[in-house]
């Protein structure tokens, strides 16, 4: 009887080479692979790559590594959601809420007395936070104001407004300026540039007020931003024909309209200025670390102002 023999697999005992399956897809064969690991992937999971094809877990460990772009002046992709500007406009918002439930039935009841009480007008919490130099609410009451010990009105001021037409003038300006700005810088040194030009109108309205006029608004740290859009935009070459008629109208209406505070708006614009040419010109391989000490050099000199004029005025 003759024998059979079977395929000459069998005959030497080994097994029949199979296709390389995904390791994702046990049950999809693919002679596709990784060009990072090497292994195994089927159409579904490849993802296109600057050299070749990526298995998933790669490509999402190349993007942790890839350092995120940055602007020129350290800012990076979270400015550009704007999300510092939104909470500053809807805190400034909730206080102007707040300042007018303070009221209690007074003549601010929608925000201040003049034009069916849109504009002007103080209220309790007005009186609590603005900028006071050192005078009593009632004659020959109790001295209130920066120079009696109460130095949070330097920075509550820049949140508080007289009216809501005042409010509203202020917030779309932060929403035009802000967004550009925190693109440019990123959230956290466009909120340093807007609080220390803030606080810079406020500490001018201090030195240069009378003891007993009381300032307030966003406007101080709004007149800062005017002046760091411009020299920002200087800083990158491009053309600032823009912002300059903007920038002239807002000093006019400073100059002529009664009951701004001049001081303010012009300290603010100085502060606002010196940080952004802290923000723009520092050098880029130590750039945190001068922006840093020259925001600390810009605040302390304030203060140094502050405790000037607090002695000037106690003397």
């Amino acid at each position: 009887m003759t024998e059979r023999s079977g395929p000459a697999g069998d005959a030497t005992g080994g097994s029949v080479p199979t296709a390389p399956v995904c390791y994702r897809h046990s049950d999809r064969e693919t002679y596709l692979r990784c060009s990072r690991c090497d292994r195994p992937i089927c159409p579904e999971c490849m993802r296109d790559a600057p050299v070749g094809h990526q298995c998933p877990e790669c490509v999402n460990e190349g993007r942790r590594s890839v350092r995120p772009a940055r602007t020129a002046f350290g800012g990076g992709a979270a400015g550009r959601r704007g999300l510092v500007t939104r909470v500053l406009i809807a805190l400034n918002v909730l206080v102007m809420i707040v300042s007018v439930l303070s009221d209690r039935g007074g003549d601010s009841m929608i925000g201040g007395s003049g034009f069916g009480g849109l504009l002007g007008g103080g209220t309790p919490l007005t009186q609590w936070g603005s900028v006071l130099s050192y005078a009593s609410y009632v004659p020959f009451g109790e001295a209130h104001g920066v120079a009696s010990g109460e130095w949070y009105r330097l920075v509550t001021a820049m949140f508080l407004h007289y009216g809501v037409v005042h409010l509203l003038l202020n917030m779309w300006a932060l929403w035009v300026l802000g967004r550009e700005l925190e693109a440019l810088l990123g959230p956290l040194r466009f909120l340093t540039l807007y609080l220390v030009a803030g606080l810079g109108g406020n500490v001018a309205a201090y030195l240069f007020s009378s003891p007993n006029t009381a300032s307030a608004g966003a406007s101080t740290a709004i007149f800062g931003l005017f002046a760091a859009v411009f020299v920002l935009m200087r800083r990158l070459g491009r053309d600032t024909s823009a912002i300059l008629p903007i920038l002239v109208i807002n000093l006019i209406f400073t100059f002529t309209v009664p009951g701004i505070s001049i001081p303010g708006h012009v300290g603010g614009l100085v502060v606002g200025a010196l940080m952004a040419l802290v923000l723009a010109y520092a050098p880029r391989m130590r750039r945190s670390v001068f922006q840093a000490a020259g925001t600390a050099v810009i605040v302390v000199a304030l203060l140094g102002l502050v405790i000037v004029r607090t002695v000037m005025l106690l003397g």
